[in-house]
């Protein structure tokens, strides 16, 4: 009788058990980070830890190369496929929730208010977009290399000037000791172009689109301060301070390190190699004020609920839950970017006060300056990505930034000013 009543208690705890688990509403996961596995175990672990959290949801997870990502969204937003969570490119938001693929993300203001900016996601003054991490982008040098060439190393209070780092550049080439004194990335002609050069241009005074308004490129990518962000481009590869748009990925990638490039203008997810190759030799320098401010690029991977989502309140609840601290230490001493609050980087090996990666954090609280923050964006990137490389190739500066200008106002206007012309 005794074994009889164990039996039954054993099967109704099971019974009850798969009705829980079946109780649960499913909520989808799309993620661009397929083939890193790095990424996959922190990420399946925070969803695992998630569903055992709660008995109302279980999410599930479908990952995506990163570069069929953004073509895979557009797919299912156009057939109505479209899953309840979704990661994106920070700048692709805005063009992302104009189209509809998305809706206000419902987070409290007071855990919004601990994150950098970078990492979030405003349009139209809602919240829609939050992020695990950002990254910062910095000048990577070694001290014994800037002493011996008499360099003054700069700070974040006091950078160099666009004039000295242009004369630090020349200074390095005289030496003759490199191939070149300067690694800007010109062989990754992706999204790197406009996240890592246009800071150059806003830091020269000039603009990708006239930020009042929104409707314009006209004056910011064609006026006087982009035109001397322009001659500056150009003369730094007329001059063979860098390398130009025929450059090796393999030079890119290890070029710094072997001692082919004085210097290197980089991001942080590569910082680790280069700690490991130099040590404390290695210095990470902000970037050069060419008059309107030091600026870098601002702005990663970050997660909304879709547009179509039946169930916002579970998708918002995962999206509360993966972006606590713990969660964002993990990630960042997993693949070394920068947690997105203060209080986890405090938790983490790299960015915690003194760590070897907290310049970062200093970098991207300072000087991160967001991609322009339209729907037209993902038009303005491509266009700004080829008047670069052509000026870097020896076009004409000014002609080439009219036709830039052209383009983006064309499709601003085409679009209808993407909604800013209602404000």
């Amino acid at each position: 009788m005794k074994t009889k009543q164990l039996f039954n208690t054993v099967a109704l705890s099971a019974f009850l058990a798969s009705n829980a688990a079946n109780a649960q509403t499913e909520l989808s996961l799309w993620y661009h980070g397929a083939g890193n596995p790095t990424e996959r175990a922190i990420l399946t672990g925070i969803i695992s830890d998630f569903n055992q959290s709660q008995g109302d949801w279980v999410v599930t997870l479908e990952e995506f190369p990163q570069a069929a990502y953004n073509d895979s969204v557009t797919a299912a937003a156009l057939s109505g496929n479209l899953p309840d969570i979704l990661d994106m490119d920070g700048p692709n938001m805005p063009n992302w929730a104009w189209s509809g693929y998305l809706q206000p993300l419902g987070l409290p203001q007071e855990k919004v208010d601990h994150f950098l900016p970078g990492a979030v996601g405003m349009w139209n003054d809602q919240l829609y977009s939050i992020g695990l991490w950002d990254a910062a982008v910095a000048v990577f040098a070694r001290r014994s290399v800037l002493e011996d060439n008499n360099i003054r190393i700069p700070t974040l209070d006091e950078p160099w000037t666009g004039e000295e780092f242009t004369a630090a550049l020349e200074t390095l080439k005289a030496t003759g000791d490199y191939d070149y004194p300067l690694d800007l990335g010109m062989s990754d002609k992706t999204e790197w172009y406009t996240y890592a050069f246009s800071p150059f241009l806003q830091s020269h005074g000039g603009d990708l689109i006239d930020r009042d308004t929104y409707l314009t490129a006209e004056g910011a990518l064609n006026g006087e301060e982009a035109i001397a962000f322009g001659n500056w481009w150009q003369s730094l590869f007329e001059k063979e301070l860098a390398p130009g748009t025929s450059q090796s990925p393999s030079d890119h990638e290890t070029g710094f390190l072997d001692g082919k490039y004085a210097l290197q203008w980089m991001g942080n997810w590569v910082a680790v190699k280069a700690l490991e190759k130099f040590g404390d030799d290695l210095v990470f320098l902000p970037a050069p004020d060419f008059g309107a401010g030091p600026k870098i690029g601002a702005g990663s991977w970050q997660f909304g609920v879709s547009a179509t989502s039946e169930h916002p309140e579970g998708a918002t609840a995962f999206i509360d839950f993966a972006t606590q601290d713990k969660y964002l230490a993990q990630f960042s001493d997993a693949i070394g970017l920068i947690p997105a609050t203060a209080e986890a980087a405090k938790m983490t090996e790299n960015y915690k006060e003194g760590g070897p990666l907290a310049v970062f954090f200093d970098l991207s609280e300072a000087q991160a300056t967001l991609r322009p923050v339209t729907p037209a964006y993902s038009f303005i990137s491509p266009t700004f990505q080829k008047a670069v490389s052509d000026i870097a190739d020896g076009a004409d500066v000014a002609s080439t930034l009219d036709a830039a200008t052209d383009e983006i106002n064309q499709n601003i206007e085409r679009n209808n000013g993407y909604g800013f012309n209602e404000n």
